[in-house]
């Protein structure tokens, strides 16, 4: 079994019910969202937010410099050529923590799966796949990885986990289309997709974190 990924981790009461585990985009660390906790209304319980640190790799796009990557990304169209082997990889680098959460008293169905970016490529990733169904999965600026095998790879026991993506429209790292065709994938395949798109580019915006709270509010209970 490999090593649980090094974390942040911000508990809102003592002895939390329930967790969110926040994955960061490409380049940054688990630092990047810990503001966010701050920033949203919650709801009243006691969640853990998980934020961990991706493994370093050399990323071709970038000249093979060495940074925090989910995966490799050899060229600026993203759905093409995908590294399956480093997509996968970090998929089991999340169920691990989500055993870690189930080992420390939270069931699969009181934990959110986000992500920014890649952090949301790999919440798809490995939501979908999950053998039990997590209360939610939140994808944000992301789109769905290794399209064609979803259908094939899921878990029936997720098929009815909600799903929330947000996306800004002035996005020039991840087009708004792909992102858009990602979800009328995961809609045609019969997942509750709630959908929000934002003036903002690659980023996070106040209304977003405004709705992500609220859609918090109603997936974990």
């Amino acid at each position: 079994m490999s090593e649980t990924l090094p974390a942040i981790e911000i508990e809102t009461k003592p002895k939390p019910s329930h967790a969110v585990i926040w994955l960061h985009g490409l380049g940054a660390d688990g630092n990047d969202f810990v503001p966010v906790v701050k920033q949203m209304k919650l709801p009243p319980l006691g969640i853990r937010f998980v934020f961990p640190h991706a493994p370093m790799r050399p990323v071709t796009i970038n000249g093979g410099f060495v940074m925090r990557a989910w995966y490799d990304i050899a060229y600026q169209e993203l759905a093409f050529k995908e590294d399956e082997r480093g997509l996968r990889d970090s998929q089991k680098l999340i169920e691990d923590l989500i055993a870690r959460e189930n080992k420390r008293g939270i069931p699969s169905s009181r934990i959110v799966l986000a992500g920014f970016s890649q952090g949301g490529v790999i919440t798809l990733q490995a939501g979908l796949r999950q053998p039990k169904r997590l209360a939610g999965l939140m994808a944000l600026s992301a789109y769905l990885p290794m399209s064609p095998m979803v259908e094939v790879e899921r878990n029936a026991a997720s098929n009815s986990v909600p799903i929330f993506m947000g996306h800004g429209i002035a996005d020039d790292i991840v087009p708004l289309a792909l992102a858009k065709m990602s979800r009328d994938t995961l809609i045609k395949l019969g997942y509750e997709v709630e959908w929000h798109q934002y003036q903002m580019p690659h980023s996070v915006c106040p209304e977003e974190l405004a709705d992500i709270g609220a859609w918090l509010k109603r997936v974990l209970h």
